[in-house]
């Protein structure tokens, strides 16, 4: 049985409480693959990560990361249609989510990730224009955020937003722009998620562009298990390494580690719709 400082997961994997200091939300990571989530949830947990939101890419990967959310508390899910996949369409990610909605399951908090990927062309640019389009027809007839991957389309991107509309939250995941392209972000309303890049130092446009960005337009994430920060660079990443991002922001904004960690977590949990801290594991608001 667990004391009433332990966390616990819903299906009964409890971990230690966390340690004392600043406290982060993981707004984008990837638990579908792995073997053993429920070891990533914990050391996450301890780590002080309140919530973790794990985001799918497909409608099959999707419909994991909802039931991974039924599973544990503190884990919340997206559901997209990744570029990569978007020569199958989104009807089935469509069904998904009417039932996900339908049922009343809160645990699916924004669309996508979704996008145009144009460094490896998975799927053809037309396939991936018409998904992008469609699943932000969906986030707007839904009211979810929307969660949006670019690589090497920041033009395009913009077009098919100016074609549907950009819904109300909307947030770049992984912003790898510079400051020109963090404007344009900042000018349609969207928030910019920053990942472990950030500490690259070979990433100097990206670190130019979070120094110049209001913090309270932006949030952090691992993209685990890619993009590990330094100095784990090159290991799997994993969502307890969240932090490290936010010290790096930190340090480019010139501010102390927990404001950075309050701010972001506040704008996390009004983005997604989380529930606060003390009724975590909650629906969302």
């Amino acid at each position: 049985m667990t004391g009433p400082d332990d966390m616990a997961t819903s299906d009964g994997a409890a971990t230690a409480p966390a340690a004392p200091g600043p406290t982060w939300i993981d707004n984008h990571c990837h638990l579908d693959g792995d073997d053993d989530p429920a070891a990533l949830v914990a050391e996450a947990l301890r780590a002080g990560v309140q919530e973790l939101v794990t985001v799918g890419t497909d409608a099959e990967r999707s419909a994991a990361c909802l039931a991974l959310a039924g599973r544990f508390d503190h884990v919340w899910a997206t559901a997209g249609v990744h570029p990569h996949d978007a020569d199958g369409g989104v009807a089935a990610l469509s069904e998904l989510v009417d039932a996900a909605l339908d049922s009343g399951d809160r645990a699916l908090v924004a669309i996508g990730e979704c996008g145009l990927d144009h460094h490896y062309d998975h799927s053809p640019r037309d396939a991936q224009r018409r998904a992008f389009g469609e699943q932000i027809d969906l986030a707007h007839r839904t009211g979810l955020p929307l969660v949006i991957h670019t690589r090497e389309a920041w033009d395009e991107t913009f077009e098919v937003l100016a074609e549907h509309g950009v819904p109300e939250r909307t947030v770049f995941h992984c912003f790898t722009g510079g400051p020109a392209e963090a404007e344009r972000c900042l000018d349609v309303g969207a928030l910019l998620s920053i990942s472990g890049i950030v500490t690259f130092r070979s990433a100097q446009d990206l670190r130019d562009a979070v120094a110049g960005t209001p913090l309270d337009r932006l949030m952090v994430e691992t993209d685990s298990p890619y993009l590990a920060p330094v100095p784990h660079r090159g290991k799997r990443n994993r969502p307890a390494l969240v932090a490290r991002v936010g010290e790096e922001v930190a340090a480019l904004l010139g501010l102390p580690v927990d404001e950075v960690a309050a701010a972001t977590t506040s704008t996390a949990r009004r983005f997604y719709g989380l529930p606060r801290a003390d009724v975590a594991g909650g629906a969302p608001a």
